[in-house]
């Protein structure tokens, strides 16, 4: 921020009228202006009063602004150094056997050799069935027991025994020994058991015709040569190569606005018009 002297007289003024100052009526008649040595960046800094204020004097706040000068200085545009400046190859051409095809070996298969033969072969083996044999049986003829001897009781007649006077017989039972019931039977007994052997089924056979091998199928390795044919070629006669030029340096002339002191504030003795009490 800049100010003009008339501007810095004014902003002294306003500040001795809201009483930024203290004087006394015999400082209206001083005319002389002291500057205090106390300045500071921040004005808040510098304080509500002057150091070593003298009755009778007005003081103000004043702020001096940063001055400036325009320099002329000389800077570096370019630095200069080298240059890299590539030199195309130069070519030409050459006569040149190359490969086609490189030696290798083939396979030649031989086929394998059959002749035919007749044999007996089997068709079916050996085996076996399982035979039934069936029991034998016989007829024979026995007495066998129908019932076994029981007693029973039966009705009596004709009771000899004496019987007391006045007695009277009512009912006669008898307990009778009844011997055993046979009768003959014929029935069919088995003489042996039913049976099971092996019989063997033989083994059946038939002539057949086939094909044998006699030499089986062999592979051989066959060598095949390289072959080669003659080109011309585009050959590299000098290789690119790249060339260093060295540029000096440049330099030129920039004016610029640079700053001689910063900006500040600090107290200014002033002459008043009016004091306010």
């Amino acid at each position: 921020m800049t100010f003009s002297k008339k501007g810095l007289l004014i902003a002294s003024a306003v500040a001795l009228a809201v009483g930024f100052s203290g004087c006394t009526q015999q400082a209206m008649a001083s005319s002389k202006s002291v500057t205090t040595k106390v300045k500071s960046a921040n004005p808040s800094d510098l304080g509500l009063y002057p150091p070593n204020a003298q009755p009778g004097h007005c003081y103000a706040k004043v702020l001096i602004p940063a001055k400036y000068a325009t320099k002329t200085e000389k800077v570096l545009i370019d630095a200069g150094g080298e240059k890299l400046k590539v030199i195309p190859p130069k070519y030409g051409y050459v006569t040149k056997k190359i490969l086609v095809r490189e030696a290798g070996y083939k396979l030649v298969t031989t086929p394998p050799v059959y002749k035919t033969v007749t044999e007996r072969v089997m068709v079916k083996p050996q085996t076996y069935k399982l035979v039934t044999v069936p029991a034998r049986y016989k007829t024979v003829t026995e007495r066998v027991m129908v019932s076994p001897p029981t007693t029973e009781w039966r009705r009596g007649r004709g009771v000899t025994t004496p019987i007391p006077q006045g007695g009277h017989i009512t009912d006669v039972n008898c307990l009778v020994q009844v011997p055993a019931k046979y009768k003959t039977i014929t029935k069919r007994v088995m003489v042996t058991p039913p049976t099971t052997k092996k019989v063997p089924i033989p083994a059946q056979y038939k002539t057949v015709t086939k094909k044998v091998l006699v030499k089986p199928a062999e592979t051989k390795k066959v060598p095949i040569p390289a072959q080669y044919k003659t080109v011309r070629i585009k050959t590299v006669v000098e290789p690119a190569r790249t060339v260093a030029i060295k540029t000096p340096p440049k330099y030129g002339t920039v004016t610029k606005r640079v700053k001689v002191s910063n900006a500040y504030y600090t107290w200014q003795e002033v002459r008043c018009r009016t004091v306010l009490h």
